[in-house]
Order: structure tokens, then sequence, then C-alpha cells
């Protein structure tokens, strides 16, 4: 199996300083363990030596005879020969005594003799193995007169085997105890990393769902961290994803139910035209009068579309200039009073004196009072009113849109600015006009603000700022 990713980095990584770090540890562990059970001895066998001060005290006037008669009772009435063992030499570098009772074979020419005889402490430890192999730590101290003639010598010698015994399982255990945190490390980090690694690849999975096209999938999410934030926002991704999917195939049901009703009269009348009398004028009349009504109509749908597009693009491109927002805003009114009155509707509209200039492309503005009175009128029954108000307030123009219509329900009062979005599909439209007006406006710097009451009627106010003179900027 190739180890890769989050896996592979916490492998060679955080386990590789884990271990690297263990290994440093052990080896501390076991020169400490060494050092310490070895200064250990060294220290009983330096005060062993030491001690000869108070058996020889006066070995720097002795002479060698008497140098080796209290070496005798020292070796002889040698308390800790069960510890280590104590051999006397002569000038000669012969043995004479050990307290083992076994005298060596040769004469001695280890280092920690030579050493003590030539060194101004008359000391010399050796560490090492024998002439049988056996590792030993031994220490020779040399005796001299007060004239500095050598009389002789002691030497400790204690074997290392159980010191090396205790060492090595010491050590072994401190590995034990290593390997074992090291296990416990892997362990508890593969949980950790499969903790993070299993949800994450189930969220790849998901996400490759969703990207084709399943907006039901769902991820579990078992645990409450970022990995379950991350779960709850492909899951909050895929909800939305599905939402706009659906008024994506709303729209493009009902835009296509738009563009086919005119297409249908249009075409349904011209061959009306072709294949009826020529004479029948009041009849062709009437079927050019819907032909040229149904091609507006398709033709106001196409330029939305467009507009909606350049926008959705950045390529929405505004002709800015000084203009009189009253005159657009009279235009766009007085071109629905005849429908409204054919509607049994009113349309109130109380023009102002006089109001500040605004910096805008009019025609782009004019679209804007157009679709906000035409929806307006859309949804006012028989009877209703549509009220228009201007007022300037503080730099800025406000611009009322208010109708006793059949209002927007609550629940759908914060989508009804989104692309594609329809609070009534009962109504013809396409469901961007709302979103394009919204568009226009920001890119005027203004704002549109839409408050609703189902049943009671809907209130549009489109604010824009007034055009600064010269002595402002």
């Amino acid at each position: 199996m190739i180890v890769k990713g989050i896996t592979k980095r916490w492998l060679l990584n955080s386990l590789g300083m884990i271990i690297v770090t263990l290994i440093a540890i052990e080896i501390g562990l076991a020169v400490f363990i060494h050092e310490f059970f070895y200064n250990g001895v060294q220290q009983t066998i330096n005060n062993k030596s030491a001690g000869l001060v108070n058996v020889f005290p006066g070995y720097k006037e002795d002479s060698e005879k008497d140098f080796i008669f209290k070496a005798k009772i020292y070796v002889s009435d040698f308390e800790d020969k069960n510890l280590m063992e104590v051999v006397a030499f002569n000038s000669n570098d012969e043995p004479i005594l050990t307290s083992t009772g076994f005298l060596p074979e040769s004469i001695l020419k280890t280092t920690d003799y030579t050493t003590a005889k030539e060194s101004n402490s008359n000391v010399g430890t050796f560490v090492g193995k024998n002439s049988s192999g056996e590792n030993i730590m031994a220490q020779t101290r040399a005796i001299y007169t007060n004239d500095g003639e050598y009389v002789g010598a002691v030497r400790y010698i204690v074997s290392l085997r159980s010191v090396d015994n205790t060492v090595f399982w010491l050590i072994i255990g401190c590995i034990t105890i290593g390997l074992a945190i090291l296990f416990f490390v892997i362990m508890s980090s593969s949980y950790f990393i499969n903790s993070i690694v299993n949800p994450i690849r189930e969220i790849g999975k998901t996400a490759r769902k969703i990207a084709l096209g399943d907006f039901n999938a769902r991820i579990d999410k078992s645990y409450d961290d970022e990995v379950g934030e991350l779960c709850d926002t492909v899951n909050y991704m895929a909800r939305k994803l599905g939402e706009s999917e659906k008024v994506k195939n709303e729209f493009i049901s009902s835009i296509s139910h738009e563009l086919r009703t005119p297409l249908t009269a249009i075409k349904g009348w011209a061959e009306t035209i072709d294949l009826g009398d020529e004479k029948d004028f009041e009849m062709n009349r009437r079927g050019l009068k819907v032909i040229i009504h149904e091609s507006e109509r398709l033709c106001g749908l196409v330029e939305e579309l467009l507009d909606f597009s350049r926008l959705q693009c950045g390529k929405m491109v505004l002709t800015l200039e000084r203009i009189d927002i009253l005159a657009e805003l009279s235009e766009a009114v007085y071109m629905f009073k005849d429908r409204a009155a054919l509607e049994q509707k009113e349309l109130v509209y109380s023009e102002p004196p006089m109001l500040s200039p605004v910096l805008g492309d009019k025609n782009r503005l004019r679209q804007v009072f157009i679709n906000i009175i035409d929806n307006a009128l859309k949804y006012t029954a028989k009877s209703g009113t549509i009220t228009v108000k201007v007022k300037e307030v503080a730099g800025y123009i406000y611009i009322t849109v208010s109708d006793t219509g059949c209002g927007i329900p609550a629940e759908h009062l914060p989508y009804v600015k989104d692309k594609f979005y329809k609070a009534n599909t009962a109504q013809k439209g396409s469901g961007i006009g709302l979103a394009v007006v919204d568009e226009l406006v920001k890119m005027h710097s203004g704002t549109l603000d839409i408050t609703s009451e189902e049943n009671v009627g809907t209130v549009v106010t489109i604010s824009l700022p007034i055009a600064k003179t010269s002595e402002d900027s």
C-alpha cells in the first residue's frame, strides 16, 4: 500500500521527529545509566583507596619491610572481599598477597599499575578486560617513602559483570518503555490521523458527487470541530447548489414559456394574415398590432437577458452625466398611465417642483423605474393603488413606489433580489428583473430596499446620491 497525502507527511515529519527524539533520549539514558553505575563503582574504589592513609599513617617513613607487614594485615582483614579483590605488590612489581588467596602467575603490567607509579597523584585506574576476558575496573595506589623510594602498591579489582548486567537490563527496560511510548504515539496518532483523513476522503467523494450533479449528496458529521465545520460547509454548499439548480431549472422553464408565448402569437397571426382574405383590413390590422406588441414584449425579454448577462460578466457600461431625475421618473410613470386605467388601477404621482441633479445613466435609471412600476402594477389587483413619491434628504434622492397588492410572503422577501428567484410563479416574468435593477442601482452608488406585508402591499425605495458640484469636490 502506497502511503500518501496527510499520512505520508505525518510519517515523514511528526513520526520521524518523534523517532529521532526517542532514539536521542534512549542513547542519552543509556550513557547516563552506564556512567552512573560505573561512576558509582569508581567512587566506591576511590573511597577504599583514599582510606589507605589511615591504614598506612606513616607509610612515607616506612621501609618496605614495614609496608609488607601492614599490607598483609590490611589484605587479610579486608571487609569487602565479596565486592572487590585487593592485591598488595612489593617494590619489584610482584604480588605478595591477595584477598582471594590466589596470586597472579606473572608480574603485573596493567596500565593502572604503571600510571600509579608514574603519575604525581600515585593513583591509576583501568577499565577493561582482564586476561580471562572478564570486564573489570581496577585502581592501583603506589606507596612511596618520604624520600621518594617506591616500597609497593595496593590494587583494588572489581568485576563489572553484575554492573554490566544491571546496566544492560536497565537499558533494555528504557528501550521497552521507548517502544511502548512509540507504539502508543503511533496508535493514538493513527486514530487522530484517521479521524481527519477518513472524513476528508468522504468529503472528497461527496464533493465529486456534487460536481457530477448529485446535489442530494450529504456528509455525516462525526466531529464537532474544524472537520465538522467543513462537513457542514460542504453540506450547506450542496443544499445551496441544489436550490440554485432548482431555481435555474424553474427559470429555464419560465423563460422558455415567456419566449414561446409571444412567438406563438406572432406565428399564429402571421399565418392567419398569410392565409386570410387580403381585403379584410380590420382583421389584418388587429393581427399586425398583436405581432408588434408581442415582438416588443419579446425584445424586452431578450434585452433583459442581455442586461443580466452583461452585469454577470462585468461588461455593463454606464454613460454617466448630470441628469434631471424627475424627467426620467415622470416619463416612466406616464408610460403606465394608460395601462393603469385600462386595468382599473389608480396610479398616483405627485411631482415635486425641483430636485438636485443626479450623476447617472438616464436610460438605465429609466429602465429601473419602469421595472419597479411594472412590478407594482403586475401584483396589484383591480381597484388597487400604486403611489410614486420623490423627496430629497441629506444629499440623497429617495424614490418610493408603493402598492396595495398581494405583498410578498416573509419567507420570500430576503430572496426577491436574487437572480432567477420568483416569489409568485403564477405571474409572468423571467425572475431576473429585480436582480438587474438592484445591480444597476448599486452601479449608481445607490440602494434598493424592499419592505412588504402579505395581502397588504409592497414598498420599494430607491436612494440615489445627488451629483456633487465643483464646489463640493
